[in-house]
């Protein structure tokens, strides 16, 4: 892992990174904290090195165990959709994955607990969020649909994968005032919901943002 170029040559060069940030910003991505971070994180070092020209790409990309990396538009959605009623300090993430969302978020939030139910998976994230230096975020191997209660509350809650419904284990970790941004639904479509707990009651308030396509949110764990 140590070897590994994270400035990018060819393909995963700044040029190429460039024009991918300007893509994201024609689709309408428009916090530039979000599209700086993006730009700067390295994403070629989250695929197989068979793969890492197809970096910059926007599309999603396989990671392996059925798993893939997001296409880098929904990243940038989700995580501008987290941060649009105001900064998060501590944020639950579920499904590391490759640690690609990870990393964007460690970089614009104090804490982010990520939880992953694949652990060689979340074995190389870990490796990948060491060698760029971001000790603000912790990892757990568990069954992600359960969150991490005793990490909780959370004023952020973000999901990389789609649950049938939202689970209530998930509501009940947001903080008053927290945000859950999920996709939610069965089949090739899902939609991406963006629920907000108002206040410190037991209510929520559900926007629909778009249609986007995920892997299923999977109970249990994976060694």
């Amino acid at each position: 892992m140590a070897e590994l170029n994270l400035d990018g040559i060819g393909m995963t060069s700044r040029r190429t990174r460039e024009r991918l940030i300007q893509r994201l910003m024609d689709q309408g991505i428009s916090n530039f904290h979000v599209l700086d971070i993006i730009c700067n994180t390295p994403r070629h070092i989250f695929l197989d090195e068979a793969l890492a020209h197809r970096a910059y790409e926007d599309s999603a990309l396989p990671i392996g165990y059925n798993q893939t990396l997001s296409q880098p538009y929904i990243v940038a959605r989700m995580t501008e959709a987290l941060l649009s009623l105001g900064p998060r300090k501590k944020v639950l993430e579920i499904g590391t994955g490759s640690g690609y969302q990870t990393a964007i978020l460690a970089q614009l939030i104090d804490q982010v607990f990520s939880v992953e139910r694949i652990e060689p998976l979340q074995e190389l994230a870990r490796s990948r969020l060491k060698l760029l230096g971001l000790r603000n975020a912790f990892l757990k191997h568990a069954d992600g649909t359960l969150g991490w209660p005793e990490k909780g509350p959370f004023d952020g809650i973000i999901s990389t994968a789609a649950p049938r419904v939202v689970p209530q284990d998930l509501l009940n970790q947001l903080a008053p005032n927290g945000m859950l941004v999920i996709p939610v639904g069965m089949g090739d479509v899902q939609q991406l919901q963006m629920i907000t707990r108002d206040g410190d009651s037991d209510s929520f308030t559900t926007a629909v943002l778009e249609e986007v396509r995920f892997v299923p949110l999977v109970s249990g764990t994976m060694s």
